[in-house]
């Protein structure tokens, strides 16, 4: 019995003098981690609302940008849209930011718009029927519960409120097309029936998923012969400028949903079963997504937190074969360095996504990220999310800020052929916020 205690001490003396498996591992594969940890801000929540605080190193990173893209690894996961409310709440509050940008329809923009300026509609109504197929990841709990707030600001603050914008053309809604002939009718009688001819056929009289997908299911001829009657729309619709000062602010806003209806039947006029086509529509997606940004910030000189996927608001795209160039990069061509990207990452946990055909909606679960990749190196600092500016990381980071490793990104559907691409963060951030763990969004029952 004595030398089987003698034994069982020199055992335990051993481990405990042993060095510890994971601080070899960490120090001997990501040398850089404790450089990142002494530049990077921890953050005390994801969740909106307490003490911003911890947020000033974000504020310190956006400076005076005019735009903050702010991205996202997967579009279903709950900390990335609340974080997002989070740093929007503050940007408001102490950074005098005025509208928030999502990706999702301009239609349904303006529907919720009116919503939080006026208190017209219902928002959650608008989201199930708007944010319906191309957009089924946006009605969610924690979206409803950022316009809530937006609405409940604007009450506080009726002579400064804050605005929602859609800068996307996925699905344009039978509003638009009211407000553009509802002006025509006021200006410009006599043309209403040119306006109805053109725009025959394309005012949508379904459900917004029903419609998108009707709509695609079209022959090319007949979708690119519908583009062509909203061009002429529109170029019409400009001739009706008014000359004077009067009525330009409200006839630009007109001009703009007759840009985005044409936006939208332009785009659902390329080929999609040709692969270079697919290419420019994605190309094109981004670039119009851009345009409609930089039209809102100039039409009102707000300063905006632009949403959506960190593939679009970043610089480098995942994958150039099938996004040549991202709507990130379009807005640092128009805005220099007047736009900043944030990109979201994490480590493990769960998002919604839908199956691969996209017919089912989906929770997901994903373990830690394997080594090698960004993601595994970025789980190894110590605070459970931060956030770094990696225009001004330490020397010594810079270098492996630099190089494209793989990183998670997951879109509107999973598994994907891919869900790992090589992605350098320097190159494509300015910023980064990273949370070890991340769990499902909650979204809103279906009607």
């Amino acid at each position: 019995m004595s030398r089987l205690r003698s034994w069982m001490l020199l055992v335990l003396v051993l481990v405990l003098l042993a060095p510890a498996p994971a601080a070899v591992a960490r120090t001997a594969q990501d040398p850089v981690v404790p450089v990142l940890e002494r530049a990077a801000g921890p953050l005390r929540t994801a969740e909106p609302g307490g003490d911003p605080s911890d947020l000033r190193p974000v504020g310190r990173a956006v400076g005076d940008a005019v735009v903050v893209g702010m991205g996202e690894a997967t579009h279903g996961s709950h900390e990335f849209l609340t974080m997002k409310d989070r740093v929007f709440r503050y940007l408001v509050e102490h950074r005098g930011f005025r509208t928030f940008a999502l990706e999702t329809s301009w239609s349904a923009g303006v529907r919720l718009d009116d919503y939080v300026v006026h208190g017209e509609g219902d928002p959650e109504r608008i989201m199930r029927e708007d944010f319906q197929y191309t957009y089924a990841l946006n009605p969610t709990a924690e979206n409803l519960a950022l316009v809530e707030w937006m609405r409940d600001h604007n009450r506080r603050h009726p002579r400064d409120p804050v605005r929602f914008m859609g800068d996307d053309w996925g699905y344009t809604g039978p509003e638009l097309y009211d407000r553009v002939t509802d002006h025509v009718a006021r200006v410009r009688p006599d043309l209403t029936p040119r306006f109805e001819e053109l725009y025959r056929g394309l005012r949508p009289a379904v459900p917004s998923g029903e419609y998108q997908k009707a709509y695609l299911a079209r022959p090319l001829a007949e979708r690119q012969e519908m583009a062509s009657r909203t061009g002429r729309a529109l170029e019409l619709l400009e001739s009706l400028a008014p000359r004077g000062g009067a009525g330009r602010k409200e006839f630009a806003e007109v001009l703009r949903h007759a840009t985005v209806i044409d936006q939208t039947a332009t785009g659902y006029g390329f080929d999609f079963e040709d692969p270079r086509q697919l290419a420019e529509a994605m190309r094109w997606r981004d670039e119009v997504m851009a345009d409609n940004v930089v039209w809102w910030q100039e039409h009102t000189g707000h300063r905006m937190l632009l949403a959506g996927h960190n593939n679009h608001i970043g610089y480098d795209p995942e994958d150039p074969r099938v996004l040549p160039r991202t709507q990130g990069a379009f807005l640092r061509d128009r805005l220099g360095g007047d736009y900043v990207s944030v990109g979201l990452t994490f480590g493990r946990g769960s998002f919604k996504a839908t199956d691969p055909e996209e017919a089912h909606m989906l929770t997901h679960t994903v373990g830690r990220a394997r080594p090698g990749s960004n993601e595994h190196t970025l789980d190894q600092v110590r605070y459970d999310r931060w956030v770094l500016d990696l225009r001004t990381a330490p020397g010594p980071a810079r270098p492996w800020l630099a190089v494209a490793r793989p990183t998670r990104s997951v879109g509107t559907a999973y598994p994907q052929e891919r869900n790992w691409f090589d992605i350098a963060l320097g190159r494509c951030f300015d910023v980064l916020i990273h949370q070890d763990r991340v769990r499902e969004a909650d979204l809103l029952p279906a009607p």
